[in-house]
């Protein structure tokens, strides 16, 4: 199967992809893994439509409605027996030591159901609960019409397709900034930690002006310090780097007080000698 084929996981990572090659629904049954990974990071850098889609109440929601937060995109169908209910079991585990790590509230995520025909409200509500997701402000489960999936997924550079099992489709996750821009793709039915952690850890401390608050500077510190623990699959602070660096910048500070305080010592012992007369200035030639 196409999704399975995926498990080869962040090949794309290194992939360069600095064309968007177009993509048919692969007549001859199979998609095109090369084409389909250069779509999907072609995706990168590129600003989401503002879609509607309705929640598992029958709510309609924009995307623009989760904008000022990194935003989280599984797409999956929900009478999917095998990879779609992996991807989500993998996000559901990825999400509780990354919410651990960086807060309940510094992130959200949504799953779409791209099956317009049959992924509706009561559906997706379904899929949540056959798989024991809660559903909640943080992580909502939604489906839209035809225009709003196929204009999403050709954003997202996400490629499915029917076939006779369903659908075929690539295993992607996306991870979008706090302003709708694809930041990263994650691939493969399961995937590692760090993999999710990492790039919602950068886009929730990363400041671009560390100095300019105290806020800013504690980000950075929480940037830096924060570190994946591979023994017990988990993220912590790590105290003894936030030392060094606590360290490190005394030192530096102590050093800047010490040569403003000499400098200015310094001018002032001039001043007073100037005064004094005991200091000539020798005129220019």
């Amino acid at each position: 199967m196409f999704a399975t084929t995926f498990l080869l996981a962040f090949v794309a990572s290194s992939f360069n992809a600095t064309a968007q090659p177009t993509l048919s629904n692969a007549e001859d049954g199979a998609l095109d893994e090369k084409k389909a990974l250069a779509i999907s990071q072609a995706a990168i850098g590129r600003e989401i439509g503002d879609y509607s889609f309705r929640d598992t109440t029958g709510k309609r929601l924009k995307l623009s409605d989760f904008r000022g937060k990194p935003l989280v995109i599984s797409l999956i169908y929900s009478s999917c027996a095998d990879v779609c209910p992996v991807i989500t079991s993998t996000l559901e585990g990825v999400d509780e030591i990354a919410r651990d790590a960086l807060g309940d509230d510094s992130y959200n995520i949504i799953t779409i159901g791209f099956d317009t025909a049959a992924d509706n409200p009561v559906r997706m509500r379904s899929f949540a609960q056959k798989y024991g997701v809660p559903i909640s402000d943080h992580w909502r489960f939604l489906s839209g019409d035809l225009l709003s999936v196929t204009g999403l997924s050709e954003d997202l550079g996400f490629q499915f397709f029917e076939s006779p099992k369903g659908f075929d489709h690539l295993t992607q996750t996306t991870i979008l900034d706090k302003n709708g821009v694809v930041y990263r793709q994650i691939y493969g039915e399961s995937f590692e930690t760090p993999h999710f952690v990492e790039p919602l850890k950068n886009l929730t401390f990363g400041t671009d002006t560390p100095f300019a608050s105290l806020g800013d500077l504690i980000n950075k510190v929480r940037l830096f310090c924060t570190i994946y623990d591979p023994s017990g699959d988990q993220y912590r602070f790590e105290y003894s780097i936030f030392f060094r660096l606590l360290v490190g910048g005394t030192v530096i500070i102590g050093m800047i007080t010490f040569l403003v305080n000499w400098t200015w010592q310094n001018r002032k012992r001039k001043r007073r000698l100037l005064k004094q007369g005991r200091v000539h200035i020798r005129p220019s030639t």
